[in-house]
């Protein structure tokens, strides 16, 4: 790999220490974790300059408060877009993630590589002591998420690591998430979640195989971790921080109907059964026409049920009250001005642990659907 080279082209802030400790926070003076940079602009470090780290770099080199100057990524022409597209001048460009993670004016990095990169460049970027902002999931398989877990707990305790489930950090999510706990829809007995739309990513040609894997990274499983694992795990952290447990089990049906091209499924279905019998629908696909989507949770209580989306929340209250809160912005920006806001006041959130438990949701039940049979969390993780 090559050397770098310049130029080239939450809800509201708990109020008191004490409950920020309890709910997992650590407070800490901002010069402690920014040094003699305390007072000047975070600077950003993007690895992985496709879609997804494009548009994330975008709105933090929009932030007043940061500034993306640097670059990496194995393939010339991303490094060209990303530069247009963020809008940097003259950013340092690199081709080793590692050598980017050494440099030294590099406050914190994103990562937005193919997810099965996440595991070692997320431990790596741990290592190097930077805050961090990186896209799900947290790895394709067991093996990963456990390699994040063990990383996440070596964490400097004053660098933030934080991940791209922005539902935790949207307004309307807060709310929904609130009203329930305070048992605005009565006890929670049932939930559902979805994410049905049409196929996100057209796969392009290469004449090298390993070229054309990398490129064409969604359409293998070892890549991507299939649809369940790179998407849906939207869906499963909701789960996760909304019943505040585990699934024991899974069991579903899936397939592959019209995007025969790839090595993953296009539609999926699957039935998991948490603590206290609620018992949890979840339904997603890839091939639905153009101009149809639904992306969600609902949750059903003995007095009512609250739809939560990046939208909007819904909160359904009786017969004729329906009580509908609509989001005003792609919660992305609240979940990137949180963690900035983190890093310059110095409040430090670790998520790495949380999200990879999350992501072993959409595992569980993708191994129930590959292998056609109940798959049980017990049997499958042991203690993780």
């Amino acid at each position: 790999m090559s050397e770098s080279t310049p130029g080239l082209s939450r809800r509201q802030l708990i109020e008191k220490t004490g409950a920020a400790l309890a709910a997992g926070f650590t407070i800490v003076r901002p010069e402690a974790v920014r040094g003699s940079q305390a007072n000047s602009k975070i600077t950003v470090g993007l690895i992985g300059v496709g879609g997804r780290g494009q548009y994330d770099a975008t709105i933090f080199n929009a932030d007043p408060r940061a500034r993306v100057t640097a670059l990496c990524d194995l393939f010339d022409d991303r490094i060209e877009i990303g530069t247009q597209k963020i809008k940097i001048e003259k950013p340092t460009i690199y081709k080793d993630y590692e050598k980017l993670l050494a440099a030294n004016d590099l406050d914190a990095v994103i990562i937005a590589t193919p997810p099965f990169e996440h595991p070692r460049m997320l431990a790596a970027a741990i290592e190097a002591r930077k805050h961090v902002y990186c896209e799900k999931p947290m790895g394709v398989d067991l093996e990963g998420v456990k390699k994040i877990i063990a990383a996440s707990r070596k964490a400097d305790p004053k660098k933030n690591v934080s991940v791209g489930f922005q539902q935790r950090y949207g307004p309307v999510y807060l709310e929904a998430y609130k009203r329930i706990r305070e048992g605005q829809i009565g006890e929670l007995v049932n939930a559902r979640a979805f994410w049905i739309g049409g196929d996100p990513f057209k796969r392009t040609p290469y004449d090298d195989p390993k070229i054309e894997h990398l490129r064409n990274w969604f359409c293998y499983r070892d890549y991507s971790g299939d649809f369940i694992v790179e998407q849906d795990c939207h869906n499963f952290d909701v789960l996760h921080w909304f019943l505040d447990a585990h699934p024991i089990r899974a069991v579903g049906m899936a397939g592959t109907k019209v995007r025969t091209s790839m090595e993953i499924l296009d539609h999926l279905t699957l039935s998991f059964e948490f603590p206290k019998g609620i018992h949890v629908n979840f339904e997603a696909n890839q091939i639905s026409p153009p101009g149809f989507a639904r992306v969600g949770e609902e949750f059903t209580g003995t007095k009512g049920v609250i739809e939560t989306s990046r939208s909007r929340m819904v909160h359904h209250k009786g017969p004729k009250e329906v009580e509908t809160i609509p989001s005003s912005r792609d919660i992305t920006n609240d979940a990137i001005e949180a963690f900035l806001t983190r890093i310059q006041n110095g409040e430090v959130e670790n998520v790495a642990e949380r999200s990879a438990i999350s992501t072993l949701f959409a595992i569980l039940g993708r191994t129930a659907l590959y292998q056609k049979r109940e798959a049980v969390w017990k049997d499958e993780f042991g203690d993780v």
